[in-house]
């Protein structure tokens, strides 16, 4: 559950922003996040629907200087769900099925606002080793 994924050419990446509601407990947030995460793995890895991989980061309140063009507004308390499929549209019948729309309403009660994007992948690298 918690071991390094690889990532194939090729894949697409849906990253998806989830706002989380004021005084939510952080608790229960892990808890949904961890229930819809297994849900997508286990039902859709794979052949059985095109899943590859994800990830799961929680927003630790850094806004680089150096990277941002601009400067930010206020930044909401949000997590970022990152995942890896085959292809648009596997990714889109997996979410249209009734086993994951019941894990993730659980996680939308505990947000304002969750905006998912599917992205091409258009290069991957991993650093030099001694450079």
């Amino acid at each position: 559950m918690f071991e390094a994924i690889t990532i194939p050419f090729g894949a697409r990446m849906l990253f998806n922003t989830v706002k989380l509601k004021s005084g939510v407990n952080f608790i229960d947030v892990e808890l949904a996040l961890g229930e819809m995460c297994n849900v997508v793995k286990a039902t859709y890895g794979g052949d059985k629907g095109g899943f590859i991989a994800g990830q799961v980061f929680r927003f630790s309140g850094f806004v680089s200087d150096e990277g941002s063009l601009n400067a930010p507004g206020a930044v909401d308390d949000h997590v970022a769900i990152v995942t890896y499929w085959r292809s648009f549209e596997e990714h889109e019948k997996s979410h249209a099925d009734a086993a994951f729309k019941a894990k993730f309403a659980a996680l939308g009660k505990l947000c304002t606002d969750s905006k998912e994007l599917g992205y091409d992948m258009l290069w991957q690298g991993e650093s030099d080793p001694g450079h």
